[in-house]
């Protein structure tokens, strides 16, 4: 693996950070990478291919920062070839994932810039991207948006608010897959990315909770429906993670304390779910499992 220059954070030589780490800061939505503090880790220097995915050819929704970008870099290391989707205000993030996967000249990164709001441009950008990658095995419906700043809680909810993340997290999702179904054959893999909020929602982030409860049990019976066919479906629940979903929707005066309620104290940085990722897409480890949700959540229970 070519080591590549980043800003990666630094964890104080304990391995916990400490509440200056995360100073207030606010971005309007959907925020960018670079206009983060501390940059988030996606594994720019610290993930390892071990041939894992060697020739799989994976779709990620929104794979342009945080999750998204961990997870291309971490399959394209293992040696898949993937295709990332973005908004349009989203491109130079996703350009400078392409970047760090080129650099390692192991896998492969194509970047297709959509709106999955719209069903005709959500079922397009898999059909371009099976068209591109000469097929599809994996899919990892990973884009969604939400908005915390509710200073009154659910009386401040508006409907644009309300659709804009019902259309990006659940029917958005929705038409990747039900598309996604005309180029995945037996021994392919789909990955949900869910939330903590599914299980134990935030009082502001209703609607985004009702979105993720939703992904967790269309995952359920997703994979009910295509067992018999070969194709796997699982999900992943990620805890607080330090993406820029968390600068541009929540209050500012928030982020010092981001993560602390867990276990283990901090917030997960893009590249701890990568493993969770890897995992579940990978038939030589991942076979027989189904129907099931990961949790990335720093300790915080999900039954």
């Amino acid at each position: 693996m070519t080591a590549i220059a980043t800003n990666e954070n630094t964890h104080n030589g304990t391995g916990i950070r400490t509440d200056s780490d995360y100073p207030q800061q606010i971005q309007n939505p959907p925020g960018t990478t670079a206009s983060m503090t501390p940059q988030p880790d996606h594994g720019e220097t610290s993930w390892v291919g071990r041939s894992r995915l060697v020739g799989v050819r994976a779709l990620i929704t929104g794979g342009d920062s945080g999750i998204g970008r961990a997870t291309a870099i971490a399959f394209a290391r293992e040696g898949a070839h993937v295709a990332i989707s973005c908004m349009a205000s989203e491109l130079p993030d996703a350009q400078r994932t392409r970047e760090i996967i080129d650099v390692d000249k192991i896998g492969s990164c194509e970047i297709f810039q959509t709106d999955l709001r719209d069903e005709s441009k959500a079922r397009s950008l898999v059909d371009d991207a099976a068209a591109s990658l000469g097929g599809l095995d994996v899919l990892v419906n990973n884009a969604g948006t939400q908005f915390g700043r509710r200073e009154n809680g659910f009386e401040d909810l508006t409907t644009d608010e309300m659709k804009t993340v019902f259309d990006t997290n659940l029917l958005g999702t929705f038409w990747v897959t039900q598309q996604a179904l005309k180029h995945l054959k037996s021994g392919a893999s789909i990955i949900n990315v869910t939330s903590i909020q599914a299980y134990d929602p935030s009082a502001n982030l209703i609607d985004y909770a009702a979105t993720k409860a939703a992904l967790t049990n269309f995952s359920a019976n997703l994979a009910q429906q295509l067992g018999p066919k070969g194709i796997r479906v699982n999900a992943v629940a990620p805890g607080p993670i330090w993406t820029p979903l968390i600068t541009s929707t929540m209050d500012h005066e928030g982020i010092p304390e981001f993560g602390k309620d867990t276990p283990l104290g901090r917030p997960g940085q893009p590249a701890e779910l990568a493993g969770a990722m890897v995992f579940l897409a990978n038939n030589a480890e991942a076979s027989y499992v189904s129907g099931t949700v990961l949790a990335v959540t720093g300790g915080r229970p999900i039954f």
